[in-house]
C-alpha cells in the first residue's frame, strides 16, 4: 500500500518537471531545406528575367529565410530535405541555359529528379553540361525558344524516364546516344528542326510507351530496328516530315498501339495487312502520302477506331459496302484520292459517326445516305468536287446537327434544285454548293434569310440573283464569301458593306460594272479580294483607309479600268499578291510600286498602257514574280533588282526598255524565268553564270556579236534538272499555291500561251536578234533543254554536233542563218524531237534519219538546195532549186500546207513519249477553288487531332 501511496506521490512531481524544463527537451525546431540548396534557388531566379505581369509566377514565394521545399514549384524528399523537383512551367521565364552560373546552381541540387521549364521563352542552347544532373528522371523542356543540336550528353542521364524537348528549334540529327536512355518511356521530339534519319539506336528503348516526332525534317524509312518497341509502346506519332519507303509490317505488332499517326510524308506502297491486328487502334492517320492500292479492307478488323485518316494519297478502287463494321468510327477522312463507285450508304447508319470527308475523289452514281437516322450527329459532311449525278437526297434534311455541308461539283444534270431540302439544317457555318449545273436560279437573299450562322458560303458557277431593294433582316456575318461566276450583272453587291467580319471575297468572273465601292477597303478583317473578270471601270476613292491594312491577296485583272494606278494601293502593307493586270491603266507607275509592301510577293501589271520609266528603287525582299510586259515604258532597268534576292520570275517583254544585256542579274540566287521579248535591247552578250535560269527569251531585240564557246558552261539548272529534285515535285511555278505565273512563248513554230508554267519546263529563245559566229559547242550541256528557238540571227559555221546530247529538246529552230556544213547526224537520235526547222541556210548533205526527221514537212528544210537523203521526201522537190509557173507554184504551196498538216498528224501519233511535254503546254483553264487560299493561311476544315501533334 504505501509503495503504492509513493508511486503516486511522484507523478505530479515529474510534470512539474516537464513543464519546467520542456525547451531544453523538445525537438529543435529547423527548416527542412538544405541552406545551401536554398541559396542555389534563389541565385538561379536571379539569373532569369520574369515578363511582369505573370498570372502564374511561382517564384513570388520564393523568400530567404524561408523553407525552401514550402515554396511553390519546388518539392523535396521528405525524409532527407534535398530538392528533388524544380517546376517552373509557364512562368513566364525569359533567359538561357547556357551560361556557366546557371548550370553550376542547378548542380547544386544534386538530388534533382524532375525539371520542368516548360512553356517559358527560354532561348539559346542547351549545355552539355545538363548530362552531369545524374539523378534527373523527368526533363522537360517543351514550348520554348531553344535552338542548336541536342547535347549527346543527355544520353548520359541513365535514370531518365521522360524527356520532352518538343515545341523548340533545335536543329541538327537526333543524337544517337539517346539510345542509352534504357528506363525511358517517354520521348517528345515534336515541333523542332531536325534533320537526318531516326537513329536505330532509338529500337534499344525497349521500355518505350510514347514516341512523337512530328514536324521536323526527318528524312529516310523507318529502321528495323524499331521493331524491339512493340511490347509497350502506346502512342507513335511521326507526322509531317518527309519519311519514305513503305510503311513497315513490323507496325502490325504493337499490340498495345492506341494511336498511330504517319501523315504528311512521303510514304510508298500499300498500307500493311499487318495493320488488321492492332486491336487497340483508336486513331490512325496516314493521309498527305503517296500511298496506293485499293481502300485497305483490314482495317475494318479495328472495331475500337474512332479516327480513320488516309485523305490525300492515291488510293483507287471503291469503298467497301460493309464500312459500318468499323462500329465506333466517329471521323471518316478519305478525300483527295481517285476512289470510284458508289457512296456506301452504310457508312451513314454509324451512330457515333460525326465527321465525313470524302471530297475530291472520283466517285459516282446518285448520293445515298440510307436511313439516315435524324439522330445522327453528323456535323461535318465533305462530298464536293466527285462525280455524282443527281438531285440533292431530301435525306439530308435529317442530318441536323450539321454545321459543314459540301456538296461542291455535284452534276444536277441540268436539271432543277430544290433548295428548301436544306431550310432545316439551321446550324449550318459553311455551305458550299458550287458548280451543281443547275438551271435553277439561287436567290442569295433566300439563304441569307435561312442560315442565320453561316460563316463560310461558296456558290461559284451557279446562276445567283441578288435584289438589293430587298433587305433581308438580321443577315448571318459571313467570313468567306465566293461568288464566282455567277452571272452578276448589276453594280457592287451592296450588302457585303454591312459584313464587318469579312475576310474573303471572291466575286470575279461576272460582269460587275461601275466602280469599286471606296467603303470596301474599310472592311479591317479582309484579307482576300478578287475582282478580276468583270468589267469595273474605276475605283472610289475610300473615305477612310483602315490601318493596319490586313489584305493579302487582291486581283483586279482583266476588267476596264482606267487612268493611273490608285494612289491608296501604297496604303496597302500587307499585300503579298497584287495583279492589275490586263486593264486600260496608263501614265506612270507610282513611286511606291515595289516598295510599299515589305512582303510582297508578286506583283503582276502587265497588259496595261503605262509609261515612262520604272521607279528606281523596286525593293522587297520576298519579292517573286514580277510581271510589267505588255506595257509602254522605257529607258533601262533598275540596278536595285539585284536586291529582291528571292526574285524568280522577271517579265518585262513587249515594252520599250533601251538597255544593254542586264548581266548583273545573274547575282539574283533564285532567278529561274527571264524575259526581255520585244524591246530594244543591244549590244553584245558576255559571259554570264545563271545557275538556276530555265527559261530565258531575249528575242526580237537588237543583241549582237558573238557567243563565247563555253557561254552556257554555268547554266546548270538546265543541265540536271532531273537529277537536282525539280522535276520529282510536279508543281507549277507561282506564289502560295493561289497565284501561278504565266508567259507567251515561241514552241513548235507557233506563239503559245503558258497559263502555268511547270517547274521542269526549260526554253531558250535567242531568236530575231544579230548575233553571229558559230553556236557555242557548249550548248551540248543543256540536257534538260525542251525548246531551242536560234531562228532570224546570222550565225554562221557548222551546228555543233554536241547538240545531239539535247535529249529532251522537243522544239528546235534554227531557221534563217548562215549556217553552213552538214545536219549532225546525231540529231536523229532524239527521239522527243517534234518539230525542226533549218530552213533558210546553206547546209548540205545527207539529211539524218530516224523517225522525227521522216515526219518533218519540207518547209523545214526549205532554201538548202545542198540537202538529200531518203528523209527528205520526194515531193520536196523545191528546195533542189526547181522552178514552176505560178499556178504551179501555188497548186505546190497547197499541196505542201496540205502535207504538212498530215505530217503532223503523223507526228503527233508516233509521238507517244512527249505526251507528258505535251501536258505542259497546252492551255490549263482551272477553275478557282477556293480551298487553296483557305489553306494558305492555316484555315484549313480539314480536321486535326491536337493530341497527335505533341
Amino acid at each position: 500500500m504505501k509503495g503504492s501511496v509513493k508511486s503516486f506521490s511522484l507523478i505530479p512531481i515529474s510534470f512539474c518537471f516537464l513543464f519546467l524544463f520542456r525547451d531544453e527537451f523538445a525537438v529543435p525546431a529547423r527548416h527542412l531545406c538544405h541552406p545551401q540548396q536554398r541559396e542555389a534557388i534563389l541565385e538561379l531566379k536571379n539569373e532569369f528575367h520574369i515578363q511582369k505581369p505573370c498570372s502564374d509566377d511561382r517564384t513570388v514565394s520564393w523568400v530567404n529565410n524561408s523553407d525552401c521545399c514550402s515554396w511553390d514549384g519546388i518539392r523535396c524528399d521528405a525524409t532527407f530535405g534535398d530538392v528533388i523537383e524544380l517546376n517552373l512551367g509557364g512562368n513566364c521565364i525569359h533567359g538561357e541555359l547556357n551560361s556557366k552560373n546557371t548550370i553550376l546552381k542547378l548542380q547544386s541540387l544534386p538530388f534533382l529528379a524532375t525539371l520542368d521549364l516548360s512553356d517559358n521563352y527560354f532561348s539559346g542552347n542547351i549545355p552539355s553540361s545538363l548530362g552531369n544532373l545524374s539523378k534527373l528522371t523527368t526533363l522537360d523542356l517543351s514550348d520554348n525558344d531553344f535552338n542548336g543540336e541536342i547535347p549527346s550528353s543527355l544520353g548520359n542521364l541513365s535514370n531518365l524516364t521522360t524527356l520532352d524537348l518538343s515545341y523548340n528549334a533545335f536543329n541538327g540529327e537526333i543524337p544517337s546516344s539517346l539510345g542509352n536512355l534504357s528506363n525511358l518511356t517517354i520521348l517528345k521530339l515534336s515541333q523542332n528542326k531536325l534533320i537526318g534519319k531516326i537513329p536505330p539506336s532509338l529500337g534499344n528503348l525497349s521500355y518505350l510507351t510514347h514516341l512523337t516526332l512530328c514536324a521536323n525534317n526527318l528524312v529516310g524509312e523507318i529502321p528495323y530496328s524499331l521493331a524491339n518497341l512493340s511490347h509497350h509502346l502506346t502512342f507513335l506519332n511521326i507526322c509531317e516530315n518527309s519519311f519514305s519507303g513503305e510503311i513497315p509490317s513490323f507496325l502490325g505488332n504493337f499490340s498495345l498501339l492506341t494511336l498511330l499517326d504517319l501523315s504528311a510524308n512521303n510514304f510508298v506502297g500499300e498500307i500493311p495487312s499487318s495493320f488488321g491486328r492492332l486491336k487497340h487502334l483508336t486513331i490512325l492517320s496516314a493521309g498527305e502520302n503517296k500511298l496506293t492500292g485499293n481502300f485497305p479492307v483490314t482495317l475494318l478488323n479495328l472495331t475500337k477506331l474512332l479516327d480513320l485518316s488516309l485523305g490525300y494519297n492515291q488510293f483507287t478502287g471503291m469503298l467497301p459496302p460493309n464500312v459500318s463494321l468499323l462500329s465506333n468510327l466517329e471521323a471518316f477522312s478519305i478525300g483527295g484520292n481517285a476512289l470510284t463507285g458508289t457512296l456506301p450508304s452504310s457508312l451513314f447508319s454509324i451512330p457515333s459517326l460525326t465527321y465525313v470527308s470524302l471530297e475530291n475523289n472520283q466517285l459516282n452514281g446518285t448520293l445515298d445516305f440510307g436511313n439516315v437516322s435524324s439522330s445522327s450527329k453528323l456535323m461535318q459532311l465533305r462530298l464536293g468536287n466527285n462525280n455524282f449525278l443527281g438531285s440533292i437526297p431530301r435525306a439530308i434534311s435529317k442530318l441536323v446537327n450539321l454545321d459543314t455541308l459540301d456538296l461542291s461539283h455535284l452534276n444536277t444534270q441540268g436539271s432543277s434544285v430544290d433548295l428548301s431540302i436544306l431550310w432545316n439544317l439551321k446550324s449550318l457555318v459553311e455551305l458550299d454548293i458550287s458548280d451543281l449545273n443547275t438551271t435553277t436560279a439561287i436567290d442569295l437573299n433566300d439563304i441569307l434569310s435561312r442560315f442565320k450562322w453561316l460563316d463560310t458560303l461558296n456558290l461559284t458557277g451557279n446562276h445567283v440573283t441578288y435584289e438589293k431593294r430587298i433587305s433581308v433582316s438580321d443577315p448571318p456575318l459571313l467570313r468567306d464569301l465566293y461568288l464566282s461566276g455567277c452571272r452578276f450583272t448589276t453594280e457592287f453587291p451592296g450588302f457585303i458593306r454591312t459584313q464587318h467580319n469579312m475576310e474573303a471575297l471572291d466575286i470575279s468572273n461576272n460582269k460587275i460594272k461601275g466602280q469599286v465601292p471606296g467603303w470596301l477597303w474599310e472592311l479591317s478583317t479582309l484579307y482576300y479580294l478578287n475582282l478580276s473578270n468583270n468589267t469595273f471601270t474605276s475605283f472610289e476613292s475610300p473615305n477612310k483607309l483602315r490601318q493596319p491594312s490586313s489584305l493579302y491577296y487582291f486581283s483586279g485583272a482583266n476588267n476596264n479600268f482606267t487612268g493611273g494606278i490608285p494612289s491608296f494601293i501604297c496604303e496597302l502593307h500587307s499585300l503579298i499578291i497584287l495583279d492589275l493586270s490586263s486593264n486600260r491603266f496608263n501614265g506612270s507607275l507610282p513611286r511606291c510600286v515595289g516598295k510599299f509592301s515589305s512582303v510582297l510577293e508578286a506583283l503582276n501589271l502587265r497588259q496595261n498602257r503605262l509609261s515612262g520609266r520604272l521607279p528606281k528603287k523596286i525593293i522587297s525582299r520576298g519579292l517573286k514574280s514580277l510581271d510589267i510586259g505588255h506595257n509602254k515604258l522605257v529607258g533601262k532597268l533598275p540596278r536595285s533588282l539585284i536586291a529582291n534576292s528571292s526574285l524568280e520570275v522577271l517579265n518585262v517583254e513587249s515594252n520599250r526598255f533601251n538597255d544593254t544585256f542586264p548581266s548583273w542579274l545573274s547575282s539574283l540566287p533564285e532567278l529561274q524565268v527571264l524575259v526581255l521579248r520585244s524591246n530594244a535591247f543591244h549590244g553584245p552578250i558576255h559571259q554570264t553564270r545563271f545557275y538556276k535560269l530555265r527559261i530565258i527569251d531575249i528575242s526580237h531585240n537588237r543583241f549582237n556579236g558573238t557567243l563565247p564557246l563555253d557561254f552556257f558552261v554555268n547554266w546548270t539548272s538546265m543541265h540536271f534538272i532531273g537529277k537536282n529534285g525539280v522535276q520529282s515535285n510536279g508543281n507549277y511555278m507561282g506564289t502560295r499555291r493561289y497565284y501561278f505565273d504565266s508567259m507567251v512563248l515561241m514552241n513548235k513554230g507557233i506563239e503559245m500561251e503558258l497559263v502555268r508554267i511547270l517547274y521542269i519546263y526549260t526554253a531558250l529563245d535567242f531568236s530575231e536578234n544579230e548575233f553571229e559566229g558559230v553556236i557555242p559547242s557548249s550548248i551540248g550541256l543543256l540536257k534538260e533543254l525542251h525548246v531551242l528557238n536560234l531562228s532570224g540571227n546570222a550565225f554562221t559555221g557548222r551546228i555543233p554536233s554536241s547538240m545531239g546530247n539535247l535529249s529532251s529538246l522537243e522544239s528546235l529552230d534554227l531557221s534563217r542563218n548562215k549556217l553552213t556544213g552538214e545536219i549532225p547526224q546525231e540529231l536523229g537520235n532524239l527521239s522527243y524531237l517534234a518539230y525542226m526547222n533549218f530552213s533558210h541556210n546553206q547546209l548540205v548533205g545527207l539529211v539524218p534519219g530516224g523517225t522525227q526527221f521522216r515526219t518533218q514537212p519540207c518547209s523545214s528544210f526549205k532554201d538548202n538546195p545542198g540537202l538529200f537523203g531518203p528523209s527528205l521526201n520526194q515531193a520536196c522537190v523545191d528546195i533542189h532549186g526547181k522552178t514552176s509557173q505560178p499556178s504551179e507554184m501555188s497548186k505546190e504551196e497547197e499541196e505542201d500546207g496540205q502535207e504538212e498538216v498530215i505530217s503532223w498528224i503523223a507526228a503527233a501519233i508516233g509521238f507517244i513519249p512527249g505526251i507528258a511535254f505535251g501536258f505542259t503546254m497546252e492551255y490549263i483553264m482551272v477553275s478557282y477553288k477556293p480551298e487553296w487560299f483557305i489553306n494558305l493561311f492555316g484555315r484549313t476544315k480539314r480536321r486535326r487531332i491536337s493530341t497527335t501533334r505533341r
